[in-house]
Formats: structure tokens, C-alpha cells, sequence
């Protein structure tokens, strides 16, 4: 490659949009950094000079999946007049994006013994960013005296943990068949909040 012509930047964005379809269709494991290269056309050197390794590319590509996930929140958010009809839309929300191209391969890696505790860590921390958005729905359910006053962390806890356990059934059940199942979920929490 001629080095006057090499874009580092437009490097960069190739390889992680060449990496994500691959980890998209065949996992973490199954993805080396050979086949990275070979999609995108880069080094190896190139990938790991950008990213050190798959790893750390991975991790950053499912950070940009979460952002991307809030990002269709926040767009959907203003539609919604009360926190109610927030929370009602969230569960919809996460039902529809729960499974992500990149979710098999987080998987994966999280379950790896041979993966980096950092890498791990970095992965679980991603719940920081759907459990953010439903506490802003309850504290303003709270602040605008649509519902009682109570412990905020313990329900986004709660409702986080309710949602997450539901999106298991994402990978044996159609998707629409679903959402009466998340819409009464919502309705028995908002039962014990709302005043």
C-alpha cells in the first residue's frame, strides 16, 4: 500500500465494518484475524496496530452496538407523553433490538476462560447504558408524580433484570408473539408503582 495514500482513520472504519459482518455471521471464535484481513483487505499488522487484537475490536464494536441501541431509544423517546407509556415502549424496545448481530459473539467471549478479565469487564458494563435509560424513566415517573416515591436503583434493577430474562425468549419464539408478554410484564411493575 502507498503509504502517501494510506487514510488511517478510513483504515480504521473498513476493518470494523468488515470485522462486525463477520462476527456477525460466525461468532467470536470462529472469526480470526486472518479472516479480518482478508475481508478488508489490511494487514494483519494493520488490524493490529488499529486494535492490538480481536479482543479489544470486538469490545469496541459491541460498545458502538450499545450506543447505536440508546441512540434508537433516545429517536423513539420524545413519541411517548408519560413514563408510563415510556415504559411501555422501552419493553418494546428491547424486545426488537435485544438480538444484535454481535450478541452470540459477546456470548462467546464472556464464556471463554481465555478471555481478558478487562475484556469481560468491558462487555458487563454495557448493561450501564439500557439500565441508565429506564432509571431516567422512573425518576421522571417519580418527579412528575406519575408514581410513588421509592427506591430507584432497586426498580431498575428489577425491571432491568425482568426485560433481560424475557429476552430469552427471543431465541425460540417469534418476536411479535412477544410483546403481550412484555407489555403485561410492564403492567404488573407499573401495578406496584404507580400511585
Amino acid at each position: 500500500m502507498n503509504k502517501r495514500r494510506y487514510n488511517s482513520e478510513k483504515a480504521k472504519q473498513e476493518i470494523m465494518e468488515k470485522a462486525f459482518l463477520l462476527f456477525s455471521q460466525k461468532g467470536y471464535t470462529q472469526t480470526s484475524v486472518s479472516d479480518i484481513s482478508k475481508a478488508s483487505g489490511y494487514s494483519k499488522g494493520h488490524i493490529y496496530y488499529h486494535f492490538e487484537n480481536k479482543e479489544k475490536l470486538f469490545v469496541l464494536l459491541a460498545q458502538q452496538t450499545m450506543k447505536e441501541w440508546y441512540l434508537k431509544w433516545m429517536d423513539k423517546e420524545p413519541d411517548f407523553n408519560c413514563a408510563s407509556d415510556k415504559l411501555y415502549g422501552m419493553a418494546l424496545h428491547v424486545l426488537y433490538n435485544y438480538q444484535t448481530p454481535l450478541l452470540k459473539g459477546g456470548q462467546e467471549l464472556a464464556s471463554n476462560p481465555e478471555s481478558s478479565p478487562e475484556s469481560v469487564k468491558q462487555l458487563y458494563e454495557l448493561a450501564v447504558i439500557p439500565m441508565g435509560a429506564y432509571r431516567a424513566i422512573l425518576v421522571q415517573g417519580i418527579e412528575e408524580g406519575e408514581f410513588k416515591k421509592g427506591n430507584v436503583e432497586e426498580w431498575t434493577v428489577l425491571i432491568g433484570t425482568w426485560l433481560g430474562g424475557l429476552c430469552q425468549l427471543t431465541n425460540t419464539q417469534e418476536l411479535h408473539t412477544l410483546e403481550p408478554l412484555f407489555k403485561n410484564a410492564v403492567s404488573i411493575f407499573l401495578g406496584s408503582i404507580q400511585k
